[in-house]
């Protein structure tokens, strides 16, 4: 493994980053509602930040190219912390949409800083310790962030100004950090035909992921609060949600190496249906029911972006990984840029329990996909199979090296330009 000091900078920058970015977008959820905007345009800002993240997953790499690692990283985190601020200095619905779209660009880009730069420091051998780090902090920081609503409450200045800090204070590390610049990401072009015909099935499972979990962060604490969860209640709600997805990461992709893995998918994705029929069926106020529903939520919804994209690199030719990395997430940021609107619409119209009502429909459509697909295509076999790998949908540089550490292929074939 590389040397410990060059991976502090890194993954103390990330810890505070994930931590303010996983408390934002619950904060603005709850804020707006208390400033009167409705559930509609609440969607639409969960709309907007989607957009530029998919629109930066495509710009930051050509950026980094251009003016290297630390300059791009201080440059987004800084815009980052200044939208922050925004959002309390003009109390807009337009304003705050267009904050959030560029909170979306920034933390797309800040994500493949980052992991560009741990791709760089590491090696096969020590891809898989560094991934299971990285995640670690990625989970830690969102679930423990979450308890930073109770402790400040939505409703003044003091908790946007501690996230601004803690973007603009994440800038020490990486600045005071090894100053050694990493390799810029290669150059790409992106061929979305390619991608859906290497499996459609995985491009599909992103596509439901990005209409239902960019929802759950987004407009789940809407749903909370609705149903009479008070400040704590919400983050326990959101932080249940996260430690379910950690719980069954594991047991799932174990699974999934020795069965079809298409047979994992419909078992998960039955799971989030009936998680979410659940909580639909939940009366307003039963606070237990609501905590396990979210927990059953996240245990079964969260492991299938993992599921998706093994499921594509079983069907990718070598050389074809980081297309296939590039691919999945351009399909979730597409879906996740619709899912918070369509998914607040539901709710205005037909009332918080029908907000997972509508997750449970959209799983449920991809099961019948699944099935289907099972029906046209074979099963891959162990031969061709790819080893599953606890993955975030942050950017192709992190699913390249999970994908990296089981095969040398790329290494004796060239790349695929994507």
């Amino acid at each position: 493994m590389p040397g410990f000091n060059q991976l502090i900078p890194l993954l103390t920058a990330a810890f505070i980053l994930l931590a303010g970015n996983g408390i934002q977008g619950t904060l603005i959820t709850l804020r707006a509602n208390i400033e009167g905007f409705d559930s509609t345009f609440i969607g639409l800002m969960g709309t907007a930040y989607f957009a530029g993240f998919a629109l930066s997953c495509l710009a930051a790499p050509k950026m980094i190219r251009l003016v290297g690692h630390i300059r791009v990283f201080a440059a987004l985190a800084a815009i980052a912390s200044a939208a922050t601020l925004m959002l309390v200095l003009v109390v807009d619905g337009y304003v705050w949409m267009a904050m959030r779209f560029a909170t979306g660009f920034c933390f797309a880009g800040l994500f493949t800083v980052m992991e560009s730069w741990l791709a760089a420091t590491s090696k096969n051998t020590d891809r898989g310790k560094i991934l299971s780090i990285y995640r670690i902090v990625d989970m830690t920081a969102n679930a423990g962030a979450q308890f930073l609503l109770p402790a400040f409450g939505a409703m003044g200045f003091e908790l946007f100004a501690i996230i601004a800090i803690l973007f603009a204070i994440s800038l020490v590390p990486i600045s005071l950090g090894d100053r050694s610049s990493p390799k810029p990401p290669e150059s790409f072009s992106f061929d979305l035909r390619t991608v859906w015909t290497i499996s459609p099935l995985a491009c599909a499972g992103c596509l439901t992921l990005g209409l239902t979990n960019s929802a759950f962060r987004l407009i789940g604490p809407l749903y909370a609060e609705t149903m009479g969860l008070d400040t704590a209640g919400v983050a326990l709600f959101l932080s249940a949600g996260i430690v379910g997805g950690a719980a069954l990461q594991f047991p799932l992709g174990y699974l999934s190496d020795r069965l079809d893995r298409r047979m994992m998918i419909i078992a998960a994705t039955l799971g989030a249906m009936l998680a979410g029929l659940l909580l639909s069926t939940t009366e307003p106020g039963n606070a237990v029911m609501i905590y396990a529903g979210s927990f059953l939520f996240g245990a079964f919804a969260l492991p299938l972006y993992s599921l998706s994209i093994a499921h594509a690199n079983d069907q990718a030719e070598p050389g074809q990984y980081v297309l296939v990395a590039a691919g999945m997430i351009f399909f979730f940021a597409a879906g996740a840029t619709f899912g918070p609107l369509i998914a607040s619409l539901v709710l205005d119209r037909f009332g918080a329990p029908a907000f997972f009502s509508y997750t449970s429909a959209v799983h449920g459509a991809l099961v019948v996909v699944t099935l289907v697909r099972m029906a046209i295509r074979p099963e891959v076999t162990d031969k061709g199979r790819s080893s599953f790998n606890y993955l975030l949908n942050s950017s192709p540089v992190f699913v390249r090296m999970a994908t990296k550490k089981n095969s040398n292929y790329e290494k004796k074939t060239p790349k695929a330009p994507i």
